[in-house]
């Protein structure tokens, strides 16, 4: 087990009994919990980040609007300068700001409602004000496993090969024990992860859940692909794991000279430009390469001060389910149930 914050080992067994005393308190009930009128399908995590939920979410979006389901995401928006519950109704200069960098990727990506903020009961009441009613719909509830709030019809929890060696937090990222994974109807892994996760994550699993495999896959925008940025690009990034990005691109045959990482959720001024373009003058780069995520965070005049340099390649990271009909009945088999 490690620790990234060794000097916060010791407050690790009062978080532990926190989490322990609101387990017991949602037992008893003591802590309310509200219901949608539409199910809803949750996606999250173990930890506090890193996981890949966007692309799942952005994923099953899609995915369920091919199988004739209304569907609409809800959201906290972290980072977001926003405070009122809304939906993303821009994507412009300025969005990412007021609504948060995932929320804006996701209605970019999948062309459906997203509603940001920090209660998701209230979000999900004004979304289903645009529901048809002649239309099977549910909501998705991004990052929703440690949001038990809201009452959930499925579960979708994702958990990586760092995830079983991370402490809890503080000391780690990780936001509950192994323990919680029993709440899941399906467990997400990473499909090259899948011999080093399976056999330790099975038996914590509940009986009747699912284990599901998913496949990333990294794009280069055409027509250069891989060296749309050059030889030499800067990469740069705002993710919580940006060495996983950064072995995803050497690995893909981008020959970057160097990775600039800033927190998760960032928000890109003018004076990180300029020390991302110097940094690049300083190393003779070709140019810039960083993720969508981030990319949605870029104002006009910040990607024309980059170009100063050289192009802007922006990828995506697409995630695919290997058994993605296996993934629909799933869900629609619990929901079927539910309401027979």
């Amino acid at each position: 087990m490690s620790a990234r914050r060794p000097w916060a080992w010791p407050l690790v067994p009062a978080y532990a009994a926190t989490l322990a005393v609101k387990d017991w308190l949602r037992q008893a009930g003591a802590l309310r919990v509200n219901r949608l009128q539409r199910p809803v399908v949750s996606v999250g995590s173990i930890s506090a980040g890193g996981a890949g939920k966007t692309p799942v979410v952005i994923a099953l979006a899609k995915m369920l609007r091919e199988h004739a389901w209304d569907v609409d995401v809800l959201t906290r928006g972290y980072g977001r300068m926003g405070h009122k519950e809304e939906w993303v109704a821009s994507q412009g200069d300025g969005a990412a700001q007021r609504f948060g960098d995932e929320p804006v990727l996701i209605a970019r990506e999948t062309g459906v409602m997203v509603w940001v903020g920090t209660d998701r009961f209230a979000a999900g009441e004004m979304a289903e004000v645009g529901f048809s009613a002649q239309r099977r719909g549910l909501h998705l509830l991004d990052d929703g496993f440690q949001h038990r709030q809201l009452a959930r019809d499925f579960d979708v929890v994702l958990i990586t090969e760092q995830d079983l060696e991370d402490a809890l937090l503080p000391a780690g990222n990780r936001r509950e024990g192994f323990e919680a994974l029993k709440r899941a109807d399906a467990v997400v892994v990473r499909e090259e992860e899948l011999e080093a996760v399976r056999e330790r994550v099975w038996p914590l699993m509940r009986e009747g859940a699912q284990m599901w495999l998913v496949r990333r896959r990294m794009h280069f925008p055409a027509p250069l692909f891989v060296f749309g940025a050059g030889l030499r690009p800067v990469a740069f990034c705002s993710v919580a794991r940006p060495e996983g990005f950064q072995a995803m691109l050497m690995g893909a045959g981008c020959g970057v000279v160097e990775t600039v990482a800033f927190d998760d959720h960032h928000v890109y001024s003018m004076r990180d430009i300029e020390k991302i373009v110097a940094i690049a003058k300083s190393l003779k780069a070709t140019g810039f390469v960083t993720t969508e995520k981030d990319a949605v965070k870029l104002t006009v005049s910040m990607r024309e001060w980059l170009e100063t340099v050289g192009p802007l390649m922006v990828v995506t990271l697409e995630a695919e389910f290997a058994d993605g009909e296996a993934v629909i009945r799933a869900i629609e088999a619990k929901l079927e149930a539910q309401t027979a």
